[in-house]
């Protein structure tokens, strides 16, 4: 039990290999070894990491990391990911718990929604992942939407009167022009009108006129 402390005293963490020549014992052995002090397992590369329960400080999500190995209070990536779907509020995407647990997860959240383990709903070109329970998911769904609404640009807001006569005489003025240089040209006038103003009041008219970037776009080709 002491060489196997030591070992950890100095190395938070350790592969299967390294316990056995440290400790000179077959892979039965270690394990009995293990069992006795406390361990934990890795939820990353396959669980081939070990540290002893009492060397991990667990953070908010109950996560730690040892450079690159993970580490859970949950254990499993499956139960790990499963724990933080039903904490988020909003529920999760997959780039959310991906940033979280620094994996690639795609195919284990497959099978967690396969399973019946969480849920999965598509709003709004998104795969938002909520809590196996129906009422903690329809509160996550709210949330996701209501944080999604929140998010959207507002539209622009309209023009005067007199702000339209003079886009559309810019327009017949310039009929080449694109939205951001008719903006630019009535900005240099004194009149203080955004890219997204124009093309607002061009589409109100049904002038076809190419945004900056759509023009950029067409000049590469």
């Amino acid at each position: 039990m002491g060489a196997l402390r030591g070992w950890f005293h100095v190395h938070p963490i350790a592969e299967l290999d390294d316990l056995r020549r440290t400790l000179g014992l077959s892979t039965r052995s270690v394990f009995r070894v293990l069992a006795r002090a406390g361990y934990l397992s890795s939820f990353s590369h396959a669980g081939r990491y070990y540290t002893l329960a009492g060397i991990p400080r667990f953070d908010q999500q109950g996560l730690w990391f040892s450079g690159h190995v993970g580490f859970s209070q949950q254990g499993t990536l499956r139960s790990t990911l499963v724990r933080l779907v039903e904490r988020a509020p909003a529920g999760s995407t997959h780039d959310e718990l991906q940033a979280v647990v620094r994996l690639r997860v795609h195919d284990t959240l497959r099978s967690l929604v396969g399973a019946g383990l969480v849920g999965r709903e598509f709003v709004e070109a998104l795969y938002v992942y909520l809590a196996r329970a129906p009422a903690t998911a329809k509160a996550q769904l709210a949330a996701r939407r209501a944080l999604l609404a929140r998010q959207r640009p507002s539209p622009p807001l309209p023009l005067d009167t007199a702000r339209v006569i003079d886009v559309l005489v810019a327009v017949i003025r310039q009929p080449r022009a694109t939205a951001a240089q008719i903006a630019a040209l009535l900005s240099h006038r004194g009149l203080a009108v955004s890219d997204e103003q124009v093309e607002t009041t061009l589409a109100h008219y049904s002038i076809g006129k190419k945004t900056a970037r759509s023009a950029s776009k067409h000049s590469r080709r």
